[in-house]
């Protein structure tokens, strides 16, 4: 979609002055659905109620729309980035991508042909998870488009591992795939938040010759959010980058829902100030995975992860604005 296409004045969410938050569709953040925006968009947000890759707990296919329903009192300006996203550029709900939850090799391709023509039609993808399987096929789509991505992962496991009873596709191993396909620029990869026991030291001796750095919730918390936020955008510089979020990065306290919990993680504050010490490198796509409701207490899960959407798309909304404002391409 060209800057000509798109209309000059997003249409935003709903009014909740007229309809209250807790009243109709429960689309993200009460957003317009794609179809009512023309059919094209400059962010899509869009569920994948995929969980067949788990390998604990079950229920992230539940996720997205967990997360649509906690995003209904999120509001249109967001002062921590002093931007308006809805009023940027054009956020639209694209609903769900329906994959095959019996067979993880068909799903993982229809993954991809639905991210490849939403990013054909020149949106950036905010998805919502869905397992962290889903995450290599949307970071496949993203690479025919931009090449090799930096990426920054948010987890409390590396997702590393080689297969799973023999299963090289499951949510433990998406981002081993994305380097053995030469999908991920290895000069520009880092795990944040990790935590908790492993296989062996050997998980670690793989994870760091395939390139990932490695910041745990433990240097956040003794480094503080904004010098690790420095830390990785030196390492990113201008590169195009994918944004990876597992919940589980935060501590049990912050997000119960979830299938793989560790103890020890980041507080909601720490991941979204991170997030946020974000805002200047080249965000082209981004999920939010593995939210659980069944485990959830009060949406604290789903409020979390609805707000780390939120903030994601803001910095995709600013980046998209500012490049149109310059006469250029996003």
């Amino acid at each position: 979609m060209s800057s000509a296409e798109t209309p000059t004045t997003p249409r935003g969410p709903v009014d909740s002055s007229r309809i209250p938050r807790y009243a109709g569709p429960a689309t993200y953040a009460r957003l317009p659905r794609l179809d009512e925006v023309g059919g094209t968009t400059d962010v899509a947000v869009v569920g994948v109620p995929f969980d067949t890759g788990v390998s604990y707990r079950p229920g992230a296919r539940f996720g997205g729309n967990a997360i649509r329903e906690a995003s209904r009192l999120l509001r249109p300006y967001n002062p921590a980035q002093d931007a308006s996203p809805f009023a940027l550029a054009q956020v639209a709900d694209a609903g769900d991508i329906a994959a095959n939850p019996f067979n993880i090799n068909e799903a993982v391709e229809t993954i991809e042909a639905a991210a490849d023509d939403l990013l054909g039609s020149g949106a950036r993808m905010m998805t919502l998870g869905g397992d962290h399987t889903i995450a290599l096929p949307l970071l496949r789509s993203v690479a025919k488009k931009h090449g090799p991505v930096a990426l920054l992962h948010f987890d409390a496991h590396l997702d590393t591992w080689d297969t799973y009873f023999g299963a090289e596709y499951t949510h433990g191993t998406p981002f081993r795939r994305a380097v053995e396909e030469g999908i991920l620029d290895t000069e520009a990869l880092s795990h944040v938040g990790t935590r908790g026991p492993l296989y062996g030291k050997k998980d670690l001796t793989d994870d760091e010759k395939m390139g990932f750095g490695i910041v745990t919730s433990a240097d956040i918390y003794r480094r503080g959010a904004d010098e690790v936020a420095d830390q990785l955008r030196q390492r990113i510089g201008d590169r195009p980058l994918y944004i990876s979020i597992d919940i589980d990065c935060l501590d049990p306290a912050h997000a119960p829902g979830t299938g793989t919990p560790e103890a020890g993680g980041m507080t909601s504050r720490e991941l979204l100030e991170i997030l946020r010490g974000l805002a200047s490198c080249n965000l082209v796509s981004a999920d939010v995975v593995e939210v659980a409701p069944a485990y959830d207490h009060a949406e604290i899960t789903a409020v979390a992860a609805s707000h780390t959407a939120y903030e994601l798309t803001t910095i995709m909304s600013r980046q998209i604005a500012e490049a149109r404002e310059a006469g250029g391409t996003r």
